[in-house]
């Protein structure tokens, strides 16, 4: 079951996945690029993309449960919200492009409100037919005084209304799960109108009790042709929380993996599609005091950031350097402890049938027993000894930096011979698992290794 620090990672994902490309650098009203909104997840009114005014009206996910028991769908969006700025004229309000009173300056943009509906739970077994469920998000205005009775800010929402389809249907012993999303809006005759009306940022949060979720992206073999089965209209549904949970889902409109998460060197959010926090950081801080003022006038988020870039010290900075996770197996060489691993003295004492590759946190070297799994990749003759135990007889690095192990099946009546005159097969590092106690207690802290 997911944790109170599961959910706030899903939570804490979501929220990216909300504002992504909400404000894009330099963060300025008068910047072409954010003066039309553009945002992963938009759902525009009807007809809206075959009339070149906005996005398509939906979205849908299809999802897999193993088990019986409820489910809820939490459905997440971005409301636009208009800021008008008007300034006081005899008597009266006038509205203008942009204002000042005192230090601050205030300028006519587009914001957005969060906006949340949570429909559920439902019973698997009591799902016979489509549910449609109607969801709407009120529109609104307000109006806010400035300082000395200079102007006035005025804003208003205007309503979304939309359509959550769900259906479940048996698949084997798993149950196939879709939620759709429309968008039910009045025909949208401009641009302005479309966007207005539109759900935007739009995404779901799909959580089970009793049921488990099968990983769409990595299923188990007897779920690969279900989940061969299923398919997604504008969002990618990964499973969310920490590593193991199997009871949420997020239906993201980006592209993720399992258990995605926010990067712990990331003091907060840019919004900047792709971005790169400390690139980022580092130009904000090329800012003029005029350009930092303009931004800081866009929206509350634009003053935030610019607030937050201007408070980072050298330490600060230096954290957003970030991790190097290397993809790739690295040889673990025997070396003596006085040998840094990054010499010419470490690079020259490599040797096959010594050296060592780490796998799932084990050191393998000459002598280990490892599991042969063949990858997809694998050829029809290493497809053969799947599921086989082998000894790996020494640990190979190419000039490309792939590392290949080469293992003598332990069953084979011929592996002395072939060993002797070094007839070997070879694999990559994942497609070994090591065999427990087998494993080399050396190298496992040199700083080269990256788990496979």
């Amino acid at each position: 079951m997911t944790t109170r620090v599961g959910l706030a990672n899903v939570r804490a994902v979501a929220d990216a996945v909300l504002y992504e490309g909400y404000l894009l650098y330099p963060y300025r009203s008068t910047s072409a690029k954010n003066q039309s909104r553009w945002q992963f997840g938009v759902l525009g009114p009807p007809s809206a993309a075959a009339d070149g005014l906005g996005e398509e009206s939906g979205m849908r996910t299809q999802v897999l449960l193993r088990g019986t028991g409820r489910f809820t769908v939490t459905l997440r969006c971005l409301q636009l919200q208009q800021r008008l700025i008007e300034q006081a004229v005899d008597g009266g309000f006038v509205p203008v492009a942009q204002l000042t009173v005192g230090a601050t300056q205030w300028v006519t943009w587009d914001e957005a409100v969060e906006c949340e509906v949570e429909i559920g739970p439902f019973e698997l077994a009591e799902m016979t037919s489509t549910l449609a469920l109607p969801v709407q998000f009120q529109g609104g205005s307000e109006s806010e005084l400035l300082a000395d009775g200079a102007g006035r800010v005025v804003r208003r929402r205007w309503p979304l209304r939309g359509e959550v389809n769900v259906s479940a249907v048996p698949c084997g012993d798993l149950t196939r799960l879709t939620v759709a999303v429309h968008n039910s809006a009045v025909r949208a005759t401009t641009k302005d109108e479309a966007i207005r009306t539109s759900f935007i940022g739009a995404h779901m949060i799909i959580s089970a009790e009793g049921p488990q979720f099968v990983s769409l992206l990595e299923p188990p073999d007897d779920a690969a042709a279900a989940v061969a089965g299923c398919t997604q209209q504008r969002c990618f549904p990964v499973l969310a929380g920490r590593p193991g949970d199997t009871d949420v889902m997020l239906a993201s409109p980006i592209i993720l993996y399992d258990y995605p998460e926010v990067a712990e060197q990331s003091s907060g959010a840019l919004f900047d599609s792709t971005e790169i926090d400390e690139i980022l950081s580092l130009r904000i801080m090329t800012l003029t005091e005029e350009e930092k003022a303009q931004a800081r006038a866009t929206d509350p988020k634009a003053a935030a950031i610019i607030d937050r870039c201007e408070a980072m010290t050298p330490q600060d900075m230096a954290a957003l350097h970030g991790v190097l996770r290397d993809p790739h197996a690295r040889l673990v060489p025997e070396l003596d402890d006085e040998i840094p691993w990054w010499s010419e003295e470490a690079d020259g004492s490599v040797q096959p049938d010594v050296d060592g590759v780490v796998v799932d946190g084990v050191r393998i070297a000459k002598g280990s027993l490892v599991t042969l799994r063949p990858s997809r990749r694998a050829d029809a003759h290493d497809m053969f000894f799947a599921g086989q135990t082998a000894r790996v007889a020494l640990v190979h690095g190419d000039v490309d930096g792939e590392i290949h192990v080469g293992v003598i099946l332990v069953d084979d009546p011929a592996s002395e011979m072939h060993d002797w005159y070094g007839r070997y097969l070879y694999f990559a590092p994942d497609e070994l698992v090591p065999l427990q106690g087998t494993g080399t207690a050396s190298g496992e802290n040199t700083g080269k290794e990256s788990r496979q």
